[in-house]
């Protein structure tokens, strides 16, 4: 009891509840597994493998962009150090008003654009100046905006603009400082902090500024998306930044995605003509993904491969929507995720000693998962009876075998990719590109089906032998060059037959010709004896054949063998991924999973989500039979299934009245009351709103027609 005759303070302490745990990635990545530790195994498998695709990748990024940003940081340092000692040349572009500009010419593929103005940025803050300022088009709407938001990340303070700062506004803002939005003000703390530095009290940010950038460090202003800048706004911008030249060293970074013509088009020459204009070119985007392909999927280092269809979809996404090298990673990355979600004998899918260790601990259902694949079924009718009565009964035997074709599967790809180089490199440079100009194209023909039976490749072997004599043996030494990095013995003896070969073609043409004539028949031999028409017309083919051989030149001879020898290494290392057991473990090939999630088709997927709302909410109360209607839908879903019924025009007072007595129902009244289906406001205005947005996505559309009728736009029962 809280009552008491005295006066007292009662303390009550509130139940604690204990807070529930969010779920981890883990979690949402084991949820519904039937294996737990398993499915943890190959999270950890997954995470670690991607760590290290992801760091590998945003090096090889950081070496494309390498080029193109020591070339800018050189531009940046050569205008500086001409400012500090005030030369002649400087003095004269001071006179002109012309502020060094690098016009940064990046390509189309935009999403990839702010990886490489933030690297610009570190290295500008770290090697030549403090003041470095990023803007986009969106946040400088108005030439005020602009200012604003140079000011403020430069000086690290707030900036009022008095045109659009209400009262209201500034009253909130009472201890904080703000200055006033103008170049002066940005000159006048420009000052203050070089006298600061000059006199050995440096901020914060001049630690890691060089001490040939101390005294007149350059105020960088780059303009990610120069395209998308209103040119009035820009042209204003420049215009009084010209009239700070002498007291600011300022420079601009353009980032141009299409032409650097865009210039023109903005700017005006009276405007153009106060820059100092320098072009860059970065690397193109399909140069880049070629090397990212190369480094991250043509390799024997990462266990996990996408097949040809998935990585044609990868590719095509890449060439028909954005360009974007960061996209097509990120859409590798969903098919590592996807691949080690949905298979679980992924958990193989590891480096050498951490996949044989996992095939010695498989359970009993992932040894009945190993029997019941495509790949080792092949395998298993391949063998004699006994052996296939071990492989289908004794777990310890599957094990082993298991290690065995674990092992198989890294040669096979150890001898792939070399292969397949050399192939590119012989037929890469041959009219109309009949195996692609592109590995990537190369390398998906020759995962889809047995290369050697395509027409194209046939094509391809017949244009080699007209290849000139110095072409042919340029790109068998380059063969040579990429045989020499293979690592095992197939490779090193087919570095050892081509070297021998290349040793031939160095040899002098009688030595070559007396040689390959050895074994030739003399062409009279056949005629010295009397013979009937068909004996004779047998020996003269024959020696027509005979003389045709003798008139080969040793050219002809060995490149002959040595389009041979380039064929059998084909037929035997450019097998598909298929005729190899286990390959289901590394290889991830459901491309349609990929394609709906990364290329979804909107009207489908909204046609989806309105039909069938479970498909996406997972909500076990949506759940229904095809064509009826959920009551516990959201609004926009029901009015959707009910505006099927309908026909071309749609009476809004029977669809409202139709909606009322789902909803009615949604909300468990009885039938036989009075006010069951009633519609009452929020019903009525829950109906309007659903309406509308029907109408927004463009499924119906009002009627001059009649006016309580709205007229259907799409038609099916989907």
């Amino acid at each position: 009891m809280t009552s008491s005759v005295s006066k007292g303070c009662f303390v009550f302490k509130p139940s604690v509840k204990k807070r529930r745990k969010s779920p981890t990635v883990e979690d949402y990545f084991t949820h519904g597994s039937e294996d737990t530790e398993n499915s943890k195994l190959r999270f950890r498998t997954c995470q670690t493998l991607w760590e290290k695709m992801k760091a590998d990748t945003e090096l090889l990024q950081d070496e494309l962009n390498r080029k193109i940003l020591d070339s800018l940081l050189a531009f940046i340092r050569k205008s500086v150090s001409t400012f500090q000692r005030g030369t002649d040349d400087w003095a004269s572009r001071m006179r002109a008003h012309e502020i060094p500009t690098a016009a940064l010419v990046l390509g189309v593929n935009v999403p990839d654009h702010g990886m490489t103005f933030q690297s610009l940025s570190d290295q500008l803050q770290q090697s030549v100046t403090p003041f470095v300022v990023s803007l986009q088009a969106t946040e400088c709407a108005a030439l005020n905006h602009m200012m604003q938001r140079v000011l403020e990340r430069l000086m690290g303070t707030s900036v009022s603009v008095d045109d659009e700062e209400e009262p209201e506004q500034r009253s909130t803002i009472v201890n904080q400082k703000r200055v006033h939005c103008s170049l002066n003000t940005l000159c006048d703390w420009y000052k203050t902090v070089t006298k600061k530095a000059a006199s050995g009290t440096p901020g914060k940010k001049r630690s890691s500024v060089g001490k040939d950038m101390q005294q007149h460090p350059p105020i960088v202003v780059i303009f990610k998306d120069l395209e998308a800048f209103n040119p009035r706004v820009l042209q204003d911008f420049i215009l009084i930044c010209s009239r700070y030249v002498e007291q600011l060293p300022l420079m601009f970074v353009f980032g141009i995605a299409t032409s650097p013509s865009t210039i023109q088009h903005m700017l005006p020459h009276s405007v153009s003509s106060l820059l100092g204009i320098e072009l860059f070119q970065s690397l193109s985007c399909t140069q880049h993904l070629a090397t990212v392909i190369d480094k991250v999927i043509l390799t024997s280092q990462f266990p996990f491969k996408p097949s040809g269809k998935v990585l044609q979809v990868l590719v095509s996404i890449f060439l028909y929507h954005d360009f974007s090298v960061r996209n097509f990673i990120k859409g590798l990355q969903l098919a590592l995720l996807e691949h080690f979600h949905s298979q679980p004998l992924s958990v193989l899918c590891c480096k050498k000693e951490e996949a044989l260790a996992h095939a010695t601990e498989l359970s009993h259902r992932d040894v009945e998962r190993i029997q019941q694949l495509p790949s080792f079924m092949r395998y298993v009718e391949k063998q004699g009876p006994q052996e296939q009565v071990e492989l289908l009964t004794s777990e310890n035997h599957v094990k082993e075998v298991c290690q065995k074709l674990l092992k198989d599967l890294r040669k096979y790809h150890k001898n792939y990719y070399p292969i397949l180089r050399c192939l590119h490199v012989l037929t890469a440079s041959l009219p109309k590109y009949p195996l692609g100009k592109q590995i990537r194209e190369l390398h998906i023909s020759c995962l889809e089906k047995n290369v050697w039976e395509n027409e194209e490749y046939v094509s391809a072997m017949q244009l080699l032998r007209m290849m000139a004599k110095d072409e042919l043996i340029s790109a068998l030494q380059k063969c040579a060059e990429i045989l020499k990095h293979g690592k095992t013995k197939k490779m090193g003896a087919a570095l050892f037959q081509l070297n021998d070969l290349l040793a031939k073609f160095d040899q002098p043409d009688d030595a070559a010709e007396s040689a390959a004539g050895e074994d030739l028949t003399s062409p009279g031999k056949g005629l010295q004896k009397k013979t009937d028409l068909f004996q004779l017309q047998k020996t003269l083919l024959e020696m027509k054949k005979s003389r045709r051989t003798k008139k080969m030149s040793q050219f002809e001879i060995l490149r002959d063998q040595a389009l041979e020898f380039i064929d059998s290494l084909v037929r035997s290392h450019l097998a598909p991924p298929e005729s190899q057991p286990l390959y289901e473990v590394c290889y991830y090939s459901s491309s349609a999973v990929l394609r709906r999630h990364l290329n979804a088709t909107p009207r489908t997927s909204i046609q989806t989500a309105l039909s069938n709302p479970y498909h996406y909410l997972k909500n076990e109360n949506m759940r229904t039979e095809d064509g009826t209607v959920s009551n516990a839908a959201p609004d926009i879903c029901i009015v959707y299934k009910l505006h099927l019924e309908c026909g071309r025009l749609i009476n809004l007072y029977d669809w409202l009245e139709a909606y009322a007595t789902v909803v009615s129902a949604a909300e468990g009244k009885d039938p036989d009351s009075a006010d069951y289906g009633k519609v009452d406001e929020l019903k009525h205005a829950r109906f309007i709103q659903a309406v509308s947005e029907l109408e927004f996505l463009g499924f119906i559309k009002s009627t001059k027609q009649k006016t309580d009728h709205v007229s259907r736009l799409t038609w099916g029962g989907c």
